[in-house]
């Protein structure tokens, strides 16, 4: 076996990585609304994009609306694993850039899209953006703040950030769609990925590594990125179209599972045994602290069939129950705005109270509370009851938001926070896919059993596609109407109840993690004052 030296973990371009605490001047702040505004944007497009999904799929006349999450989400699975090394090997400031430059490509070609294909090109390109921006964001704020800190900032001011933009989106989303203008959904990214990227090239002047851009190149782990890549792929591949496509027992979905599954097996194997510079050191992995947080981690996304169940199928319940337009839609889904807040309250009170575990254990039991009360709620429920209930639920995601990244973090040394957020970011963002594709599974799935025999008759090409039929609903005659609604409220109920398992075992999983003393300084390699390109 040959002696394993992560290239997340290489040698810093500026001297020794020895702990230092930074000071927080205007400098410091024009930064931080650097990296906040390009994340408002990733997460606004994702949010913004669900509920005027109906309206697109509609006006593209497409039948693959699945993969218009899915793509983005997949897309940003597969540049996650990378992050950390192009982080690391070439420095903050031009993967960051790159990012965005991506995700402006991929804007532009959604914006531009004529078919539902065009349109899927464009998602992965900006999921491969926004992915990076994700995890570039995070592992710059680690630079600048120490982990004692860092639950105000990549807690409180990152989750109010993302909270703000996914309460917003619904609105502007359907805002836009129902004025025939969802292409600029797309279209305004441009602009502002331009103000972003500017403000970074301006403030974002970390340190680059020296050595040549073979060199550089020769430190990727770029066997394991091809492994976990065609692994999600895969795994992503049978999701979509399994029990919609084809039988789940059917070889066309058992193949692809199964193959992903021991592509995940084998990476593992590879990057403990025989990667030179592996993408996920071991030792990250080796300390139940640290361990158990990258299972919650892995939990709290996969219960993308929690939050972006939330996200995602509360505009589905009030559009398609409720007669609610994509405007009114996006308007009662404000209630997830708690999220901002808690996820605020979160952070700060970590740093006041040096304990991140009671936080952790509060938000998962009241995410439970709140998918209980949802799996009660009917085509005739009132939406006061409805809104009250996704408020319950943004109180615990909000805090759960905040805090999760310390028992990742407070167990490994300073110098380890890129590969460690790196792989944070990546099973945030994997887990993520299982969740967006499992929860539009369950949504079919379920449909399919329950939607009368008589609207399926007249739609039977649309009916594996639950965002194709809600413009179709409001002018059907009763008591076909009141049928239809109640499949889907009584649908939506199964994919709350999901949401209700997983959060369970995420609360079971937290159990797992020690307390933990918490960095109080950040490492010097990275320190903007030292800022100096070597070539």
């Amino acid at each position: 076996m040959p002696p394993q030296e992560s290239n997340l973990t290489i040698k810093p371009p500026a001297g020794d990585a020895v702990a230092v605490r930074l000071p927080k001047g205007p400098r410091f702040w024009l930064m931080l609304l650097a990296l906040c505004m390009a994340l408002f944007l990733s997460a606004l497009e994702f949010t913004a994009v669900a509920t005027a999904l109906p309206t697109i799929t509609a006006d593209l006349h497409g039948t693959d609306f699945v993969w218009v999450g899915s793509a983005y989400a997949l897309a940003s699975s597969a540049i996650l694993p990378m992050t950390g090394g192009l982080a690391q090997i070439f420095g903050r400031r031009p993967a960051f850039l790159g990012s965005i430059i991506l995700f402006t490509i991929g804007s532009a070609v959604c914006g531009a899209a004529k078919t539902m294909g065009m349109l899927i090109v464009g998602r992965t390109i900006q999921g491969l953006g926004g992915g990076g921006i994700l995890s570039f964001t995070t592992i710059i704020i680690s630079d600048l703040v120490s982990l004692e800190e860092r639950g105000l900032y990549a807690g409180g001011f990152y989750g109010f950030t993302w909270s703000i933009a996914a309460a917003i989106g619904p609105v502007v989303g359907g805002s836009l769609a129902n004025m025939g203008q969802w292409r600029w959904l797309f279209y305004l990214n441009i602009p502002l990925c331009g103000l972003s990227g500017g403000l970074a090239v301006i403030l974002l002047n970390l340190p680059t590594p020296a050595g040549t851009w073979r060199d550089k190149l020769s430190r990727m782990d770029w066997i394991g990125n091809f492994m976990v890549i065609a692994a999600t792929c895969s795994i992503t591949i049978a999701l979509t179209f399994g029990g919609i496509n084809f039988p789940w027992s059917s070889a066309h979905i058992l193949a692809p599972l199964i193959i992903g599954l021991v592509g995940l097996i084998t990476f593992i194997i590879y990057e403990a045994i025989w990667a030179t510079h592996p993408l996920v050191p071991f030792s990250l992995l080796s300390n139940r602290s640290s361990f158990s947080g990258q299972v919650l981690v892995l939990w709290k996304k996969k219960y993308t069939i929690t939050r972006h169940a939330y996200l995602d199928f509360i505009p589905v319940y009030f559009q398609a129950c409720k007669d609610a337009d994509a405007i009114s839609a996006g308007v009662r889904t404000l209630g997830l705005a708690s999220i901002a807040v808690t996820g605020l309250i979160g952070g700060v009170s970590v740093k006041i109270f040096k304990r991140y575990r009671p936080q952790i254990w509060i938000s998962w039991a009241l995410q439970i509370v709140g998918g209980g009360l949802m799996t009660t709620v009917k085509s005739d429920t009132s939406t006061a009851a409805t809104v009250g209930f996704s408020v319950l639920y943004g109180v615990g995601a909000g805090i759960n938001y905040a805090v999760i990244v310390y028992p990742v973090q407070a167990p490994l040394p300073i110098k380890q926070a890129a590969p460690a957020l790196a792989f944070f970011s990546f099973l945030r963002s994997f887990a993520g896919v299982w969740g967006v594709t499992l929860g539009g599974a369950i949504l079919q799935n379920e449909l399919l059993r329950r939607l009368p025999e008589e609207f399926l008759t007249q739609h039977s090409q649309d009916v594996a596609l639950a965002y194709s039929v809600i413009p179709l609903i409001r002018d059907l005659p009763q008591p076909l109407k009141q049928d239809v609604q109640v499949a889907f409220a009584e649908s939506l109920r199964v994919v709350w109840k999901a949401v209700v398992g997983v959060s369970a075992a995420g609360l079971v999983s937290s159990f797992l993690m020690r307390g933990l003393p918490l960095h109080t300084a950040t490492d010097k390699a990275w320190d903007p004052s030292k800022a100096v390109e070597k070539r």
